[in-house]
């Protein structure tokens, strides 16, 4: 079984520039309870079918399957409400990989930095541009943010 160990931050858009144009990600979800998530993605010209159970801590299984970028369009139109758009930015820190996803649309403004990692109490270097860990926050959830945008939150 594949199993998914990741933490989730802030980042601080005055300090973190990105570099480059980033990978366009569009993605929905066919289904988000806590006990299970499937989710729709298409990256750059690719389509993805994802599957995670439910998360015990920072901890959860997945499994990721590419699909026809024709299928992931198809299925992006019975997902639930509404489609997650960002550009995502791999982002090297001394021996780590960080994702940092910058939302548009309906999430614009918000800016996450997520880091998978070996085991839950892998020691890892905090960039400066990182700001609150929101791993334990599920509106931070991109399946949470789909059915609660950024926009709507009371800042």
């Amino acid at each position: 079984m594949a199993k998914e160990i990741e933490r989730k931050f802030l980042v601080d858009e005055k300090i973190f520039k990105p570099s480059g144009d980033g990978e366009f990600i569009a993605q929905g979800y066919l289904s988000s309870t806590p006990e299970r998530v499937v989710r729709v993605r298409i990256k750059n010209d690719r389509g993805y079918l994802t599957i995670k159970g439910k998360n015990e801590g920072i901890s959860r299984s997945e499994f990721e399957y590419e699909i026809p970028k024709s299928d992931a369009e198809e299925l992006l139109k019975i997902c639930e409400p509404s489609i997650i758009i960002k550009r995502r930015y791999i982002v090297d820190v001394d021996e780590s990989k960080f994702e940092v996803d910058i939302f548009e649309g309906d999430n614009a403004g918000l800016i996450v930095a997520e880091i998978e990692l070996k085991s839950e109490d892998e020691k890892f270097s905090k960039p400066l541009w990182l700001r609150n860990e929101v791993s334990f926050d599920k509106r931070y959830y991109n399946s949470n943010l789909s059915k609660f945008p950024y926009k709507l939150w009371k800042k």
